[in-house]
């Protein structure tokens, strides 16, 4: 007997703590041309050690980017990046998920360059339908200009989560039922660019691109995916419900996920539309659900 409740006591502690469920799968590195061709100005990508890393050149000639060769719906996607260092106002690297058409679905990473010493800006969004106008923006925890650092998209039909280094800075939940649309029926490939956006991208245009600082210089590793490849016509995934992201203990966070996009909030997010109530009057139904308010 006081075996038993010795067990049950321990049982109850790790509930209440709160113990770390399951995070998504960690990715698997591989090298660039297994999942990822350019796009464009492909002169200024250049490729490391056998293509497992490759290095984004701008300048004020052109910048450059590049795409997946498959089509997902829902997966894993995670990119390990190193950002332009030094003086980088008015530039955006970018690294995203699109649909292709008019009223497209889109899930958004976006690092806007700063002044030196200043810090990044992460912006995320989500569209749904061509529909977008959900920014998020978030400072960093550190330098991401010094190391490389994962980003990564779990996108399934219960939820979108944005990670950085695993810690969650956003959920946006599937609530279809608030009569928000979700995206579950537009495959979406994959991009990055690094691109000058200096009429929005520091202080709203305020600052612009220092040309006498080019090359501006991104480096990608890692180019994991792990999604249910479709073709752009194809409106379901065939194995829907089999995948590991699926299964129940992803389909939400745990108290340990949900704490530290907490601390994300409260310590780290300058921007979220959630709370804005001049675009906003009326509170976006899905923030509440997303523990956004």
């Amino acid at each position: 007997m006081a075996s038993y409740l010795w067990v049950l006591s321990l049982a109850l502690l790790f509930m209440v703590s709160g113990v770390r469920g399951t995070s998504p799968r960690q990715p698997i590195a591989v090298p660039f041309g297994r999942n990822y061709v350019p796009t464009w100005a492909f002169d200024h990508i250049k490729y490391y050690n056998g293509g497992s890393e490759i290095q984004l050149f701008l300048d004020k000639y052109t910048g450059t980017g590049f795409q997946s060769k498959g089509s997902y719906l829902f997966g894993h996607f995670s990119m390990d990046m190193k950002l332009v260092p030094g003086d980088s106002a008015g530039t955006v690297t970018a690294f995203y998920l699109s649909s292709q058409n008019s009223e497209h679905d889109e899930i958004d990473f976006e690092f806007l360059g700063n002044r030196s010493g200043q810090p990044y800006i992460l912006q995320t969004n989500v569209f749904t339908g061509g529909k977008g106008d959900r920014e998020q923006r978030v400072y960093l925890w550190f330098d991401p200009t010094t190391a490389f650092h994962r980003y990564s998209v779990l996108w399934s039909d219960y939820l979108i989560l944005f990670l950085v280094d695993d810690t969650p800075i956003r959920v946006f939940k599937n609530c279809k039922d608030l009569g928000v649309k979700f995206p579950f029926n537009q495959p979406m490939k994959l991009y990055s660019s690094l691109w000058n956006a200096d009429d929005w991208a520091t202080r709203g245009g305020l600052e612009k691109t220092d040309w006498s600082k080019a090359p501006f210089v991104a480096a990608y590793k890692g180019f994991h995916i792990d999604g249910c490849e479709a073709s752009v016509e194809a409106k379901f995934c065939a194995t829907k419900g089999r995948r590991w992201w699926d299964q129940k203990e992803f389909q939400d966070l745990d108290a340990y996920q949900y704490r530290r996009l907490a601390w994300v909030r409260q310590k780290y997010t300058i921007y979220n539309y959630c709370t804005d109530r001049v675009r906003y009057p009326n509170v976006p139904p899905e923030c509440k659900r997303d523990r956004d308010i």
